[in-house]
């Protein structure tokens, strides 16, 4: 049970640390590391957009032959 413990408290301990490095590195500015480049998030517009125009044109095409 004490090592339960021990390896909980650990767990707990090394988040704790996370969050402060995590917290530290965004008052510094220093995000680097975890920061998206803008040619990706474009990208990601980019093929969201070509995403929602299929559905569009998908949605309205016409779905066989009308009998009248």
């Amino acid at each position: 049970m004490a090592d339960n413990d021990d390896e909980q408290q650990n767990e707990i301990l090394a988040a704790a640390k996370d969050a402060k490095a995590r917290k530290e590195r965004a008052r510094s500015g220093d995000n680097k590391g975890n920061a998206w480049t803008i040619g990706a998030i474009g990208l990601g517009v980019g093929i969201g957009s070509a995403a929602v125009a299929a559905a569009v044109l998908y949605a309205g095409r016409n779905r066989g032959k009308r009998r009248d």
